[in-house]
């Protein structure tokens, strides 16, 4: 790789050099030989020196005019150690320096053409100044890790949550305030080029945002780990509002390319779709034929914090070899069949979760999840045999190998390693499931049904043959220990046993134990004689009535059999039988894992199961994205010390009434609110009061999230608003306004109703007179994590009111926790622990507990629910037509009926409305006194130290990888 770096590195190295120099390690497969790079900074003239030999002369530069900056190379063949030596002593780039670099890449590394140096540009030209910082850390990261031949963690997701790159970075090498002063010199500020960069569209939610949070604390506690990702062209989707609610279009981050990817042409593995399966002359088996495609690697540096450990994040994007495009067809005229094999190959990475509802969409995600794990299995198991040298040793690979799957879409990991294991290695059955349950983990973010994946067995039979031998082979082997566990002799309580752990679902039982359950046949011969019997004594008179009973038995029987239900494999039983660990990311979540979702695995292997509270940077979430607060937190506490030992906040505890402090809090969230405000009015054109108070709800558009609880609540405080005068409502209301942002997937029709209601209502209300800026309701469309970095900080309520016992942890309600804002919520997830730490009194309460939801449900259904007068007029007025001449009678339809698709208030939104308006009163008696409200702030900033990924990473390094940091001093 050819890159450059700040400081003055090579000091005593090169002393004899009449310049300032600049050293960068250009790694080569060769460990034993360097390359480094010279950055004339004062002169134009430069020296050549091999550091392991004698100077030679100086040489006179032909070319260099004053004011341009020289480059070139010096091949030097150095020892790792020497070189490690060099890189210890390597001092800090400053300002001028930093300048000097973003210059050289504007002119010799360009993406933009060379006439001016506007802000895109400038952007480029200092993310690529600033990964050169990061690939010297970079590579002596790798040689370190490879030189003491660590045992190393890899974190599989198909989500990374990245965000922008650049203020993350160059905070975490501690070289903001320089690069600030770097880009002034060149007539640009630092904020204004962060802000030319486009997130990364590499994930959606909270699962991708945790993914990236734990790289960034893996690197800052220098664990060595490496994230295994997908390269996703076009994201999720780009969200547009409209008239007509949210449309999507394609992502578009890629397209004036990526600064902080390397493309490693050399990495890349062979991926095989379809085929079949035959056994060889020696007797293994051999996966042939089918489709043949290509990952290969792409690689982005993440740098930790105040450490020289930076961390890499592997994507895999793929292609076919050039020699599949048909050059016959294409000549011939037919250009669609000769792109056809590439265009295949391609359209894996295109998007993240591609609609499933067709075969096809079915079947590419299913690619997706499998190229993920085969491409980042064969690299695993690669770099394992090069840190091996000649000496593998299998049984010592998850003594160096930790697998991470988070969430269900890597479960193909446990069948392609025990392929690889025993079909490439030549390994038996038992040394393979040995080695593959001792190095896979598994993390369950979720308890809805329809995210504890099942993958048609046809499909995956056609697309994966050889795995599905090898599934069912496990299956087999889970049912022969359930037998062994609770033996036979009660054959009803087994059967249900088998049934919910089994991995494949509506399947036979194997033939050895399907005796077990085979009811005895009734003989027909007594049952013949009865009805001859009968027939005998039977009358004329009834011979009518015996007739038509015989014609419906026999109209019954001509009907056609019930539909067979669909052959299906089970992805999660699969993690849970397959790895060593299984987590939940909250305490409420596990216990649920534990005693509903896994129940009968946990009382087979209670061992098995642990409780990870989810966590979120300090640095990202705080520090870098609000400065104002950072800077009042650090002088109160006495130091910064708290960025990377949280449980400092707590000192803020002793603080909380201080007036003094008081006041700089409100300032610092005032500051914030001013920004969001100026914001807000760029993206959708309504002016919002910034001393209103800012309640915010951010996260995916899902009906167990509750976004419709929210938005029918202030439609029906907007309607006791226009039953009052002027001076009753200001008398009653605190000015409030109401944000809103997230996305719906595309094909999620009743999600996408409820961000059309939510922008019918705001249009409604923000342009009423008679209400003014005493509400104000907006839509942020197109949230990510850029926006949530400038809401957060100007948050003051924040809203997680999901179903109780369906949010599995939640980690936007950290943020919020860590940033002054007070929650109001459910006990839901992460809400309970928050909750514990903050203190009973600073948390807003309501709603229906975990433990009651079945019963509730239940009652629901037996129609036993009477609704509040409140949810009922609400309802009513949503369907007067009052917001617009759309029809919602299918949305509130589905808050009404007992049961049935799509009735039946399945999520309780009926049950919470009464208790989740009165709870919103409180909040407006509590806002209005400020001095209260502010220490209730403070003590959420002061309780959310345990809320850091930071104590997450240590405590699955700790019970579950079994990894130790490894710091370069």
């Amino acid at each position: 790789m050819a890159t450059s770096s700040t400081g003055g590195a090579a000091a005593m190295a090169l002393s004899h050099c009449s310049f300032n120099s600049r050293l960068i390690d250009f790694t080569s497969r060769n460990r034993n030989s360097r390359v480094f790079l010279l950055k004339m900074v004062n002169r134009p003239s430069f020296c050549v020196r091999c550091v392991s030999g004698e100077p030679m002369e100086k040489l006179r530069d032909p070319v260099a005019d004053e004011g341009i900056y020289i480059y070139i190379y010096i091949i030097c063949c150095i020892s790792i150690e020497f070189f490690l030596f060099l890189f210890l002593f390597r001092v800090p780039p400053d300002a001028e320096s930093i300048a000097s670099s973003i210059t050289y890449h504007a002119e010799f590394t360009p993406l933009f053409s060379s006439e001016s140096f506007e802000l895109p540009k400038a952007f480029f030209a200092t993310a690529q100044s600033v990964r050169d910082e990061l690939i010297i850390n970079w590579n002596a990261t790798y040689d370190l890790h490879k030189r003491m031949n660590v045992k190393q963690a890899y974190y599989l997701s198909m989500e990374f949550l990245q965000g922008r790159a650049l203020l993350n970075a160059v905070g975490n090498l501690e070289l903001t305030g320089e690069y600030a002063k770097a880009l002034q010199k060149l007539g640009h500020t630092l904020e204004n080029v962060a802000s030319q960069e486009p997130d990364a569209a590499l994930g959606n939610g909270g699962l991708g945002r945790l993914a990236s949070c734990f790289l960034d604390s893996l690197a800052t506690l220098n664990y060595p780990a490496w994230g295994y990702g997908l390269r996703y062209k076009h994201g999720l989707f780009k969200q547009i509002i409209t008239k007509d609610g949210q449309e999507e279009v394609a992502e578009n981050w890629l397209e004036n390319g990526n600064p902080w990817e390397i493309v490693r042409n050399d990495v890349s593995y062979p991926v095989k779709f379809g085929g079949k399966v035959v056994t060889g002359s020696d007797g293994k088996m051999r996966w042939i034929g089918g489709e043949d495609i290509v990952a290969v690697a792409y690689d982005v540096p993440i740098p930790g914090y105040k450490t020289k450990t930076t961390i890499n994040l592997r994507l895999w994007s793929t292609k076919v070899p050039s020699e599949q495009f048909d050059l016959h067809s294409f000549n011939a005229g037919e250009h669609t069949k000769a792109c056809e094999a590439q265009a295949n190959a391609e359209k894996i990475c295109y998007i993240l979760y591609p609609g499933d509802e067709s075969e096809e969409g079915k079947i590419l995600r299913l690619k997706q999840q499998y190229t993920l794990c085969s491409a980042s299995l064969q690299d695993i198991i690669s770099r394992f045999e090069r840190r091996s040298g000649g000496n593998v040793r299998w049984e010592e690979f998850p003594e160096k190998v930790a697998v991470q799957m988070n969430d269900t879409h890597p479960t193909l990991c446990i069948p392609e390693l025990m392929r690889i294991l025993m079909d490439l290695k030549g390994m038996s059955w038992e040394e393979a499931w040995r080695i593959t349950q001792r190095t896979v983990a598994y993390t369950n973010h979720t308890v809805l049904p329809e995210a504890l994946e099942k993958w048609s067995y046809d499909i995956m039979q056609r697309l994966l043959p050889r795995h599905v031998e090898i599934i069912e082979m496990i299956d087999e082997q889970l049912v022969e220990d359930i037998i062994s566990e609770y033996g036979t002799s009660n054959p009803e309580m087994l059967e249900k046993k088998l049934v919910s752990m089994r991995i494949l679902e509506n399947f036979e039982l194997p033939a050895s134990i399907a005796d077990l359950f085979a009811k005895p046949e009734e003989s027909p011969t007594d049952e013949t004689d009865l009805e001859v019997e009968a027939d005998d004594e039977v009358s004329h008179s009834d011979t009518t009535e015996l007739e038509e009973e015989d014609t419906q038995k026999n109209k019954a029987l001509s009907k056609e059999p019930a539909p067979i239900p669909p052959k299906m494999v089970r992805m999660a039983n699969l993690c849970v039988v397959g790895g060593h660990a299984v987590n939940g990311v909250a305490e409420i979540h596990s216990e649920i894992v534990k005693k509903e979702v896994f129940n009968d695995f946990f009382q087979l292997w209670p061992e098995k199961f642990q409780n990870k509270t989810n966590g979120v940077t300090p640095r990202r979430w705080i520090d870098f994205c609000n400065h104002d607060l950072s800077a009042v937190i650090t002088k109160w506490i006495g130091n910064r010390d708290w960025v990377l030992k949280t449980e400092k906040l707590a000192e803020l505890r002793k603080f909380a009434d201080n007036e003094d402090l008081q006041i700089e809090w409100r300032t610092a969230k005032r500051s914030n609110k001013i920004k969001v405000a100026s914001f807000l009015k760029e993206k959708t054109g309504y002016s919002v009061n910034p001393d209103a108070m800012f309640d915010i709800q951010v996260k995916r558009i899902h009906e167990y999230k509750r976004q419709l609880l929210n938005i029918l609540g202030i439609v029906y405080r907007y309607k006791k608003m226009k039953e009052m005068t002027a001076a009753e409502r200001e008398a009653k209301f605190v000015p409030r306004v109401c944000i809103f942002g997230g996305k719906a997937f595309a094909t999620y029709v009743q999600a996408k109703r409820i961000v059309k209601f939510i922008t019918d209502v705001g249009a409604t209300i923000n342009h009423d007179s008679d209400i003014g800026d005493l509400l104000k309701v907006i839509f942020v469309p197109d949230y990510n994590v850029s926006v949530a970095e400038l809401l957060i900080p100007a948050s003051e309520l924040s809203q997680h009111i999901s179903t109780a016992g369906m949010e599995a942890s939640g980690t936007s309600n950290m943020k919020f926790a860590m940033n002054g804002c007070v929650l109001i919520g459910t006990l839901d997830g992460a809400n309970v622990e928050i909750r514990e730490e903050v203190g009973e009194d600073n948390f807003f309460l309501f709603g229906a507990e975990a433990h009651e939801i079945a019963e509730l449900r239940k009652e629901r259904a037996a129609g036993k629910f009477v609704p509040d007068e409140r949810f009922e007029e609400v309802k009513k007025f949503v369907k007067s037509g009052a917001f617009g001449p759309y029809n919602y009678d299918e949305l509130m339809e589905s808050l009404e009926g007992n049961e049935g698709f799509g009735l039946g208030d399945y999520f309780l939104v009926g049950k919470d409305f009464p208790v989740y308006i009165e709870c919103q009163e409180k909040v407006d008696v509590a806002y209005r006194d400020q001095k209260r409200w502010t220490k209730m702030s403070i003590l959420n900033t002061a309780g959310s130290y345990k809320f850091s990924s930071d104590r997450t990473i240590h405590e699955y390094a700790k019970d579950i990888w079994n990894i130790e940091p490894l710091e370069m001093i």
